[in-house]
């Protein structure tokens, strides 16, 4: 079965910068008694095993019997994982403080993370929030630590994270699996396409939820163990009362003939299926069953999300989902080139080959003239916000090799380029070039860790040259970063209507949290800020304050890059 990832064939174009880092999300159960999760209104206790059987009565001529504990086998004390701390490193990023929570109340981050509508606008305030709920984090007061990873996995689902959801799940021994961790485990190896993941699981889930899906994960397993004959029979019983036609049903069976011996031809028909749920989904991926593309307009966007991650499917098929998922920080510039590059490689004709070849041009070609030329081709391909966006990011470093020069015409495009990846220093590098009032002058105005204070007849300057909405996010942003006295502040927001002197319970807590040094809780508190897909609906006001609390909160840099993002993406 498919594992996480799989090794990537060596890229032909140079590596990008950073790791890779109400919609409904799609129910993790067949029909009809889906296994979608309904998370709990209280933490619900873990599985507990049975008790040992009484000893005999010596006295009577029967020897005692010793109870061992297989599990010390299985895993050492030493192997065991504490509740108390729950989190997994990436490779590449320092992870936050383990009291990166500081004192806040678990109950009150539970209700946080499950309220929250995923994915959210912003693709640098998603990255800074996966990696604050992937960080080995001390469990807060009030939860149970099982619950409480539960909680972080399924929020980091829901912004289409399956690897870091996954991560943070297998850093929870089974031992210490709640009802409520069991459900988002399910979703998570769905989400992965990976339903060999259930199988350590799958007894003590079925015993703690009486659901058809983990029947049906139970024959799975046991046919995948290559035990065909009893996987059969627990197909049968577990199918029992459904169509024998039911997807969800067949799309098990077909798993379950992967295993050895299985001898099971199954054909997946999806015409008299309406809705793609992460159980059909993952499933079909885990077996090479194609998903009809409009089935997925009937799932919410991480889906997409999770299909951009896929390492089993044709690269050709995820490149624009991978598009989308750059956008909302789920894959990398260097994850983008390398895909298209294994596009190449390919050989294929279509769209695909047709931008892989732009793109080593964009990256490679002599010529600076050339190389300009090839980015705008890919530039002004996209025709939709965020494909243009996606643009940016794909392009990111190749339009960091681009010489800064006032004869270029596109300085604006290039400087937002680089930023959507976080190459300040390259794009720094073209203050002499953007002209004052433009929009690349009011990026480098917020990418600049050191620039001076900007006047407030700036700000509004620009506005009388662009974007009056482009305009109000440069001034919260200017005016979160600090680079507006409070004065300066004070106009320009008069002169735009950007209401960042209002205060509301949100607000109040953000501000505290940044004041206290609470970077987990401040990322946590920047996405419920910024729950929409569009940045249409993030509000200047929202984004002064998600950037002030950032930066008092030391993640200066993750500030700069929301507040370009903020000018870029508006429109």
């Amino acid at each position: 079965m498919p594992a996480l990832g799989q090794d990537t064939p060596e890229s032909l174009l140079p590596p990008g910068f950073d790791d890779p880092a109400p919609t409904p999300a799609p129910a993790p159960g067949p029909a009809p008694a889906p296994t979608r999760v309904a998370p709990p209104g209280a933490p619900v206790d873990g599985v507990t095993l049975p008790a040992d059987a009484e000893p005999g009565n010596a006295a009577e001529g029967v020897q005692e019997q010793v109870a061992i504990d297989l599990s010390r086998y299985e895993l050492p004390e030493f192997a065991r994982h504490s509740l108390d701390r729950v989190g997994a490193f990436a490779a590449g990023n320092a992870a936050f403080p383990a009291d990166s929570f500081g004192g806040a109340d678990g109950r009150f981050l539970q209700v946080l993370m499950r309220r929250m509508d995923a994915p959210i606008a912003s693709r640098w305030a998603s990255i800074v929030l996966r990696r604050a709920l992937m960080s080995p984090l001390d469990t807060p007061a009030g939860v149970n630590g099982a619950d409480f990873a539960a909680d972080r996995a399924w929020a980091l689902l829901r912004m289409g994270e399956a690897n870091a959801a996954r991560a943070v799940i297998d850093d929870v021994d089974t031992d210490n699996y709640t009802t409520w961790l069991y459900q988002v485990a399910m979703q998570a190896a769905l989400a992965n396409g990976d339903p060999a993941a259930l199988c350590p699981i799958a007894d003590k889930g079925a015993a703690a939820i009486a659901q058809r899906g983990w029947a049906l994960a139970q024959a799975m397993c046991t046919g995948l163990a290559g035990k065909p004959n009893e996987a059969g029979q627990a197909f049968n019983r577990a199918r029992s009362g459904s169509s024998p036609s039911d997807i969800d049903n067949l799309l098990a069976e077909k798993v379950l003939g992967t295993g050895a011996q299985g001898r099971r031809a199954v054909t997946i028909e999806w015409n008299p299926v309406r809705q793609l749920t992460a159980w059909r989904w993952g499933l079909a991926t885990a077996t090479g069953v194609e998903v009809p593309a409009d089935l997925y307009q009937t799932a919410g966007p991480q889906v997409r999300y999770w299909q951009a991650l896929a390492p089993n499917l044709d690269p050709v098929a995820r490149a624009p989902a991978a598009e989308l998922a750059a956008t909302a920080g789920v894959f990398s510039n260097a994850g983008l080139v390398d895909l298209y590059s294994e596009i190449e490689q390919g050989g294929d004709s279509g769209d695909a080959q047709t931008v892989a070849r732009d793109l080593r041009t964009a990256y490679t070609d002599g010529n600076v003239g050339n190389r300009i030329k090839a980015l705008r081709t890919l530039w002004d391909a996209a025709n939709t916000p965020r494909t243009r966006y996606a643009r940016l990011i794909l392009t990111a470093r190749a339009a960091a090799w681009i010489p800064a020069s006032d004869k270029v015409e596109d300085a604006d495009r290039l400087i937002a380029s680089m930023l959507s990846s976080g190459y300040e220093a390259a794009a720094l590098e073209w203050r002499g070039v953007a002209k004052r009032g433009s929009e690349g002058w009011a990026l480098l105005a917020l990418a600049d860790p050191g620039g001076a204070s900007v006047a407030a007849g700036d700000v509004t300057g620009f506005a009388e040259g662009g974007s009056r909405r482009k305009a109000q996010m440069l001034a919260a942003g200017l005016a979160g970063l600090g680079k507006l006295s409070a004065g300066e502040a004070q106009n320009a927001a008069a002169a735009l209507d950007v209401q960042i002197g209002g205060a509301n319970a949100w607000t109040q807590a953000i501000d505290a949290a940044g004041q206290r040094g609470d970077a987990a809780t401040v990322a946590l508190l920047a996405g419920v800020g910024m729950q929409s897909l569009s940045w249409d609906y993030v509000s200047p006001e929202a984004l002064f304050h998600i950037v002030a609390a950032m930066r008092a909160a030391g993640m200066g840099n993750y500030a700069r890059m929301i507040a370009v993002e903020a000018v870029t993406r508006s429109a």
